[in-house]
């Protein structure tokens, strides 16, 4: 619906225990964004703050809040925020350290204005040993398609969802840590969900495929 919430972090995560719900909470910064109107740069906390932001974009797109909710995911991974910054200069440093220098193309890609050009050439260091070595690849891969430089190769959000990072939620023997099964209405999708995936590309069909046999059959009978 082109509302981006602009400060996705582990504080505005809401967690029930029992139901193992979360939800999204503080919505003080959310904006619906408009193509061609300009938005202030400096939002959402710094450590999940999206690289185009840092580098003075006014013109950005939902994708920052994906940049942060893949910032969040790597926190839960590592127990410790993925990149530290100690100010906005300093973040972006944090960031070259793992993802490597930004080339010319990156840099035009989170910002087409900016014009200093010059980083040290450092190289992107292998994702596979900035987490913990039982880290699931998965879970690795699913973070790492979440931060990247270009705001236009961060997945959609609906799209994300059929990463086998997710399968786990869709076999019908998963139990959550209270011994409970997966919430039934977990895969209610409403109708703006299932009005959006079929005017995004590679939309057509994603309900469908989300959707797993298990909760069909049962939706079949309550039917």
């Amino acid at each position: 619906m082109g509302i981006c919430h602009r400060d996705i972090k582990p504080q505005n995560v809401l967690v029930d225990t029992e139901t193992h719900t979360i939800k999204l909470c503080d919505f003080g910064s959310a904006k619906q964004l408009i193509t061609g109107e300009p938005n202030i740069s400096y939002i959402c906390s710094r450590y999940y703050r999206a690289p185009e932001l840092i580098f003075g974009n006014t013109e950005y797109d939902c994708s920052i809040d994906i940049w942060s909710v893949g910032c969040v995911i790597a926190e839960l991974m590592l127990t410790m925020p993925i990149f530290p910054g100690e100010s906005g200069v300093d973040q972006i440093v944090e960031i070259i350290k793992i993802l490597g220098t930004p080339t010319k193309e990156d840099i035009r890609a989170m910002n087409p204005h900016y014009e200093e050009h010059r980083f040290p050439s450092i190289a992107a260091i292998p994702w596979e040993k900035v987490f913990k070595p039982n880290t699931s690849i998965d879970a690795i891969k699913f973070v790492s398609s979440l931060l990247v430089y270009n705001p236009k190769e961060r997945p959609n959000p609906l799209l994300a969802l059929q990463d086998r990072y997710f399968d786990e939620i869709r076999d019908s023997t998963t139990r959550l840590p209270n011994g409970s099964s997966i919430p039934y209405d977990l895969f209610d999708f409403t109708k703006e969900e299932m009005k959006y995936c079929s005017r995004i590309e590679g939309g057509v069909g994603l309900i469908e495929k989300l959707t797993p046999g298990w909760y069909k059959a049962i939706a079949a009978k309550r039917a």
